[in-house]
């Protein structure tokens, strides 16, 4: 039977979802888009028989993505378990934690996470004409544009130091570790891009979360395993009412994050990630609160403006995994549908941004109980548990592999987004032409 839909019934469903993924998100190394796929496997029948609306499901799901966005700063920052979005925001966020202000990092995300809602909202009157226009310029021109983000990953490892050593051998290497070490993970991670796009090693049941394992074994677990072998102490952990942040800082952090949020939802392929380091080069960001504040505007308009994207009235693109999944079951076609997430959104938010406090207060009392190496190895086990219950064995035979190759740049301090050529290298290798051609001279074919 039909349900008939009222505006309680959508803020509802966006705050369950919000909810639901705000705990999870503290769940280190767990992607909402698993949940979400799981979810929409298990809610099946009840879409088929009308008890479930698909007006409902688009709320729900934005919840969920929303909710993710802003609370998973919390793994990343006090477990050391980023995803892709925010692995720049790991580095600044332990150095906040191991001088005792850990939790001011997390608020400083949720500030940025709001200020990319607000920007979402002010821009959606004029999402419609501005992204068709957009998309009419730039689509024939993607190849190039994803392939001079490449070059700029790798530039960007420009040799440092070479200073340091007893000989002219040892300063050139000492100049130079860091360049091949990115070089070197780019490559490997392509190559095992690859392999997952030719070669899938999962079950025919958990296909849809093929690159899951590869993803936890680049970014979460190397970074996990640091922690874990760390000789160092998590200092007493300070907690402040308020934060040192000027409207201004604000500001220009939010301009960057949402700079480079916008750029890497509206770009296939482009994670929150990369849009994050481009828009903190762009805009020669140096204070780390700007910093932080730009990551978590950042994130949050990559996987929510992504979703979003898709209910944009005339342009309907899909970007991100929610979108695909959410393109099976419902296609939005009027700018009530498109006004109606916008709603969700800021809703979701609002709870979610008070979920990041609230949660954080509950984390600096668990480290202040248990060890931090003690957390980092039950962090360990939670992602290997994972890993093994969504993809089998064999998911954690590509995570293990993946875990090989993220731990180059651990080991010679190199950015570890050179490991997004797990996705980079192969999409850019098939758009231009030869990817069919590189595959089969890999034995892939």
């Amino acid at each position: 039977m039909d349900v008939d839909v009222t505006m309680i019934h959508l803020i509802l469903a966006s705050c369950t979802g919000a909810v639901l993924s705000s705990l999870l998100a503290c769940l280190p190394a767990l992607h909402i888009y698993n949940v979400a796929g799981i979810f929409l496997i298990v809610s099946a029948g009840a879409r088929e028989t009308g008890a479930f609306p698909d007006e409902m499901i688009a709320c729900f799901l934005m919840g969920l993505v929303v909710g993710y966005a802003i609370v998973n700063t919390i793994p990343a920052v006090f477990l050391g378990a980023p995803d892709e979005s925010a692995i720049f925001m790991t580095l600044p966020g332990q150095k906040f934690l191991m001088t005792g202000r850990g939790r001011e990092a997390a608020v400083l995300t949720g500030i940025g996470g709001l200020g990319g809602l607000l920007f979402l909202a002010v821009l959606s009157p004029f999402a419609s004409p501005v992204f068709q226009a957009v998309r009419k310029v730039v689509s024939p021109h993607l190849f190039w544009i994803l392939s001079l983000i490449l070059v700029f990953i790798v530039m960007s490892e420009w040799p440092k130091g070479g200073g340091r050593g007893a000989s002219p051998w040892a300063r050139l290497w000492d100049g130079w570790k860091t360049l091949l070490a990115g070089i070197a993970t780019l490559l490997l991670s392509g190559f095992l891009g690859f392999i997952l796009l030719y070669r899938p090693l999962v079950a025919l049941e958990s296909s849809f979360q093929n690159i899951m394992p590869a993803f936890i074994g680049l970014f979460a677990v190397p970074w996990v395993l640091q922690n874990a072998f760390s000789p160092s102490d998590i200092p007493e952990q300070a907690a402040p009412r308020t934060v040192d942040c000027l409207p201004s800082l604000w500001l220009r952090g939010v301009g960057a994050g949402c700079l480079g949020g916008l750029f890497a939802a509206f770009f296939p392929i482009v994670t929150g990630g990369m849009g994050g380091l481009i828009a903190g080069h762009a805009t020669a960001q140096r204070d780390d609160r700007l910093f932080i504040i730009s990551q978590g505007a950042s994130k949050l308009v990559y996987y929510v403006g992504g979703f979003l994207l898709m209910f944009v009235p005339g342009l309907h693109l899909k970007r991100g995994g929610m979108a695909i999944m959410m393109s099976g079951i419902f296609t939005p076609r009027t700018s009530g549908e498109f006004y109606m997430v916008i709603g969700a959104i800021l809703v979701a938010g609002a709870l979610a941004f008070f979920l990041l406090l609230l949660f954080t207060g509950w984390i600096l009392w668990l480290i202040k109980k248990v060890d931090y190496r003690v957390l980092s190895w039950v962090t360990l086990c939670i992602i290997t548990a994972l890993v093994l219950v969504i993809t089998g064995w064999q998911g954690l035979i590509i995570a293990l592999v993946s875990t090989g190759i993220g731990l180059i740049p651990v080991y010679f301090n190199s950015r570890r987004m050179n490991c997004m050529g797990v996705l980079l290298v192969p999409v850019i290798l098939n758009m231009a032409g030869v990817g069919d051609r590189v595959a089969g001279f890999l034995g892939l074919l």
